[in-house]
């Protein structure tokens, strides 16, 4: 879509955005789908309804996203968070997604289902949202009065190390097609996306459970959306057309003035739905005096995806409010948020962010974190059962290796508690 100047482009994105996540909040409350909730009903009572769910849409972004990038409609390669860097960082994936996996466990629910338990009355899940924005924002902000981002004191140094450079781009078409990358990815996609499919209708369950199917197909379909939404927005510049991330950079060139230039480039560049950095964005339009300036993509769905659940509470009359249940609950809640704050921006995003938009592109690194992701959230929903079940006599080291020998991860000699 060409527009011819960027402030109406701009608004057509960032109000695009928000719509999207409202029917997504919407959805979700409706459905009840949640990855947290998926690992848990698969752990716990071998219930695969939520997880064949959160598959359900992974397959149908990674189908659309083959699909459309073939016909170039939509832009992946330059992405906001850049999941195709030619730097694979390995660890920093999978210790984000680690961390993100054991707090969401604890804080009862990923980015996106805090906020959608906020539109839904829940308290707690404010306190949560504050402190991960918090250690979102300063993971990429320096601390005032330093130079230091939480980052760059933390983790840097001997993380950042760790990374290997795979060349141009670490998407398995551009890893296992080299020359041939388009053609790979139509086909490393495609095959991916209908085994997934074949996996995920093999259950007459789950054929059968029209929530989860309309939970999965509309997250699926929002992420790509609002991949082709900003993919295909360009401005008319005499002539020229150049999308929004182009337009900032020549700025200077092309204003009449600085007034409404937004504050940071990388946000307008092709991007979809994410929840951990857009909640440190939020934190920053807040703090910013909600400047216009700093108003992006990653605010607006922070903000539709509330409103959308706000709505379909008041709509079912599902609305409560809910507080802390005990100490011992605020403390696992603010745990879990501390987690995720750090291993959400780590791992350059959530269960959502990684687990669906950035599988969707092919990259390696959301692979892992995915996978680091569900060991996280089930290794731990695994040790508080053990704890809860064998009180005084688990502790946690051995709840902890009961519990890798549960998953294949230990022998079983070494176990010292039975399996329950």
């Amino acid at each position: 879509m060409t527009f011819t100047d960027f402030f109406a482009a701009q608004s057509y994105v960032l109000w695009a955005a928000f719509g999207i996540a409202l029917l997504m909040g919407a959805v979700v409350n409706k459905t009840n789908f949640c990855t947290m909730g998926a690992v848990s009903d698969l752990v716990n009572i071998g219930d695969t309804g939520r997880f064949r769910a959160w598959l359900l849409a992974i397959a149908v972004a990674m189908l659309g996203v083959m699909v459309l990038e073939s016909l170039e409609m939509v832009r992946v390669d330059e992405a906001f968070p850049p999941y195709r860097s030619g730097q694979f960082a390995w660890a920093e994936n999978f210790l984000g997604g680690f961390l993100f996996g054991i707090g969401m466990t604890l804080a009862s629910g990923c980015g996106n289902k805090c906020l959608v338990r906020i539109g839904g009355g829940n308290l707690k899940s404010i306190m949560v949202m504050i402190v991960i924005a918090v250690i979102a924002y300063y993971m990429i902000t320096p601390l005032p009065g330093s130079n230091d981002t939480l980052y760059s004191l933390l983790f840097y140094d001997w993380i950042r190390p760790l990374a290997v450079d795979v060349g141009s781009s670490q998407d398995l078409g551009t890893l296992l097609g080299g020359e041939s990358a388009a053609t790979a990815r139509m086909i490393i996609g495609g095959a991916l996306g209908l085994l997934l499919l074949g996996f995920i209708f093999k259950s007459a369950e789950f054929r059968s459970s029209a929530d989860n199917i309309l939970g999965g197909l509309v997250v699926g379909a929002a992420i790509l959306a609002a991949w082709y939404i900003t993919s295909d927005v360009f401005i008319d510049a005499d002539g020229e057309l150049l999308s929004m991330g182009e337009y900032h950079e020549q700025w200077d060139m092309l204003a009449d003035s600085d007034e409404g230039k937004p504050a940071q480039g990388r946000p307008l560049s092709p991007q979809s739905y994410t929840f951990i950095n857009p909640m440190a964005q939020s934190l920053g339009f807040a703090s910013g005096g909600f400047e216009r300036t700093l108003l992006t993509f990653g605010v607006m769905a922070f903000l539709g995806v509330i409103a959308g659940s706000l709505l379909w509470s008041l709509l079912s009359r599902s609305f409560r409010f809910e507080w802390f249940s005990s100490f011992r609950d605020f403390v696992n809640h603010l745990v879990g948020a501390i987690l995720m704050g750090f291993g959400g921006t780590l791992a350059l995003g959530c269960t959502i962010g990684q687990g669906i938009t950035g599988i969707s592109t092919l990259a390696i690194g959301s692979f892992v974190t995915f996978a680091a992701i569900v060991l996280g959230s089930a290794l731990t929903m695994k040790i508080q059962y053990y704890k809860m079940v064998y009180e005084e006599e688990a502790t946690f080291m051995k709840a902890l290796v009961a519990s890798l020998v549960d998953f294949r991860l230990l022998p079983g000699s070494l176990r010292k508690l039975d399996k329950v």
